[in-house]
């Protein structure tokens, strides 16, 4: 076990700091030390717990005995109030807390409805790779069994309903929380909801929602505007808040240095100073200055950067899960959790992957002690909560495979994860804490950090939401107009060699879209658009047309099975290919059109693709991050002037993305690697 936390005098020290917060809890409730001076009296919302009186002011009897207790009085600091609840809890009760666990909504069929799912799921696959796990794990919990016996009070929301669904929902979810022994409200953590996403994977994107659409993360970075960022996230959070969801698994501050990685979708790119940028504007614009009923609290991931992957493997698999530094550009990547950190992000998940070859322990870092106490809190200063990623336990143990269940809690909780994600079943939490692994001293310090987390936003005072002031704020004109704005100007033109940009006005334009393969003859790949405002004609093949545009989205899955036999240093995994032919794109029929007739070649980039096969024919080249087809049109009829900037580096070749030194940004390796580099773009 830790020498810190068996050496006599720290858990002296421990023990006196936890035993004078209960001492003021106890004071508090004896003395009747109310705060003196004028208060603003908060909107209580409750369903069954009675109102309290005192003082002139309303406070909720949560723990339903009849008096103010200290963590029932809005008056006083989150920091005692926490602390005089977390001396009425129970270890059942503190084992529960330190779950956050799936959790799912009634559905039929497409719809959703507000009523509580009461089945538990149990979950004998990985969630991820379909992998047997070695015993099963309850995943999801029934929604009143897991908060009145299981304790669970913290869940990640996944279902992709209406924001009034969601509202409906989430309020009975708080019914049955505030009925509970203690009135704990429950909190919600969601996955970005409001982006243009090709890859709409569990744990990475819910897709297309209620909630307004913006372009993806690389088209936000690539608007290159730090203040249209914080009008994304403000607007976001009001939407999010509106409908319940009061905490967001967002955003990724990993730099996409290694091109192959499948996660650079929901990335910032790879300059680590942008992207530093955007994390400090995205944490203020979803939490705001200082935590309130108005944030959104976000757990920024993955540390410490998890965009150096080797091979460009995926760490959900076990041939991924070295991350390495063959740069020596470690410190490069934590720029952004810097930015994070000193914007108040509220809590941080590590990733699954495990340092190779650096001075760091090689266990995954959700159970690095070196990384987590060591790096994030002492010497990046880190106060928040730890968030491990989901199932580093059951599902991707890398580096303690050989550790029992209670072994690898002991593990992680001693390197500093407060809170774990990937069960709904919190026994083998206190299984572990029975027998002695962990202290109760050391549990106490996460619960005392979830706790607070909820009183600093104020769901002890309303967790209740109005379901049509939900469906009137998600998607409303003025959060559409911005984010209309932000399409067009993500908009990158990286090529107008032969000035073919901006089309006349009358030219007769075959626009084609597809998705992956190209389906000949589907007309559903035709854009012919309702309501022409550009003073083109649209025709319905290529032959009508003095003008082509090709807009090309490559396949990116990251759980798209990269299994198979391959001789290298990943073991057991298939090479990533970055071509375009490689990842569904019908090469030959791009070139054919492209040949033949003046073409835009626009490609949707979720990372940096190869486009050495269709360079020849691409004089004229756009990128895309998540658009509309309207803002595509607007700027290549010259209705908007692109202003776009590309977010990473485009590998002149697949060899160039295999020789690249994963921790190093394409702007920094050798010569001749890039065809075009992150800042590039033109305007007319």
């Amino acid at each position: 076990m830790d020498s810190k936390l068996t050496n006599p005098v720290k858990m002296k020290k421990i023990s006196m700091i936890f035993l004078s917060a209960a001492l003021i809890a106890s004071l508090a409730l004896l003395t009747d030390c109310s705060p003196k001076g004028d208060f603003t009296q908060p909107e209580l919302g409750s369903r069954s717990v009675k109102i309290l009186t005192k003082g002139g002011y309303k406070f909720k009897d949560l723990n339903k005995n009849g008096k103010l207790d200290l963590y029932e009085d809005w008056r006083q600091a989150s920091e005692e109030r926490a602390a005089d609840l977390l001396s009425q809890m129970t270890i059942e009760e503190k084992a529960g807390f330190m779950i956050i666990s799936q959790i799912n909504m009634v559905q039929e069929g497409n719809e959703f409805t507000s009523e509580l799912n009461e089945e538990d799921v149990v979950a004998r696959v990985n969630m991820f790779t379909g992998n047997e796990l070695s015993e099963p794990v309850v995943n999801v919990s029934g929604t009143t069994r897991g908060i009145k016996e299981r304790h669970l009070l913290h869940f990640i929301l996944r279902a992709n309903a209406p924001a009034k669904v969601i509202a409906e929902w989430s309020n009975n979810v708080q019914a049955v929380a505030e009925d509970a022994r203690l009135g704990i409200p429950a909190i919600y953590a969601s996955n970005p909801r409001n982006h243009i996403a090709t890859d709409n994977s569990v744990g990475l994107n819910v897709g297309s929602s209620a909630f307004t659409q913006w372009p993806g993360t690389l088209g936000l970075a690539a608007t290159n505007d730090l203040s249209l960022v914080r009008e994304f996230a403000e607007s976001a959070a009001m939407e999010w808040t509106a409908a319940g969801i009061r905490k967001g698994y967002m955003y990724q501050a990993d730099l996409a240095t290694e091109p192959r990685w499948n996660r650079i979708e929901g990335t910032f790119g790879e300059d680590a100073d942008l992207v530093s940028g955007i994390m400090r504007e995205i944490v203020l614009g979803f939490q705001g200055e200082k935590s309130g009923p108005h944030s959104v609290v976000l757990t920024t991931k993955h540390f410490p950067g998890a965009g150096a992957e080797m091979d460009g493997q995926d760490a959900h698999y076990d041939y991924g899960k070295n991350q390495v530094y063959p740069g020596g550009m470690m410190d490069y990547h934590l720029k952004p959790f810097i930015a994070a950190i000193e914007a108040g992000t509220s809590a941080i998940m590590p990733y699954y992957a495990l340092p190779h070859q650096t001075e760091y322990e090689e266990v995954g870092f959700a159970f690095n002690k070196g990384i987590l106490t060591g790096l994030l809190r002492e010497k990046l200063g880190f106060k928040g909560i730890i968030n491990s990623d989901t199932g580093p336990i059951d599902n991707m143990p890398w580096g303690v495979e050989n550790l029992s269940v209670t072994e690898r809690y002991q593990k992680a909780i001693e390197a500093g994860v407060d809170i774990f994600s990937g069960s709904a079943d919190p026994s083998r939490i206190l299984e572990t804490i029975r027998s002695g692994l962990v202290t109760e001293a050391r549990i106490d310090e996460s619960v005392l950090r979830l706790l607070k987390e909820k009183f600093d936003i104020g769901l002890f005072e309303n967790p209740y939401v109005d379901p049509v002031v939900a469906d009137s704020i998600a998607n409303n004109a003025g959060f559409r107009e911005k984010a209309d704005l932000a399409f067009r100007k993500s908009i990158v033109l990286l090529r107008n060699d032969k000035s073919l940009l901006p089309v006349k006005p009358g030219t007769k334009i075959y626009f084609e879209a597809f998705l992956n393969s190209r389906q000949s003859d589907n007309p559903h790949n035709v854009i012919i658009p309702e309501n022409n405002e550009w003073g083109v004609e649209f025709v319905k093949s290529p032959s009508e047309a003095d003008f082509v545009i090709l807009w090309l989205t490559p396949s990116s899955s990251l759980f798209g099975g990269r299994r198979g036999g391959r001789e290298g240093s990943s073991p057991g995994a298939v090479p990533i290919d970055l071509l375009l032919s490689k990842n569904m794109i019908d090469v030959a029929y791009v070139n054919r059109i492209a040949s033949t007739k003046p073409t835009a070649i626009v490609v949707n980039f979720s990372k940096p693709f190869v486009i050495s096969e269709i360079d020849r024919n691409a004089s004229t080249l756009l990128a895309t991050f998540g658009t509309t087809y309207s803002a595509l049109i607007d700027v290549i009829t010259g209705k908007f002037n692109p202003a776009g900037k590309m977010p990473f580096t485009i590998p002149v070749s697949q060899q160039a993305a295999v020789d690249n030194l994963e921790d190093v940004p394409g702007t920094l390796e050798k010569e001749g690697y890039a065809l075009f580099r992150s800042g590039e773009g033109i305007s007319y």
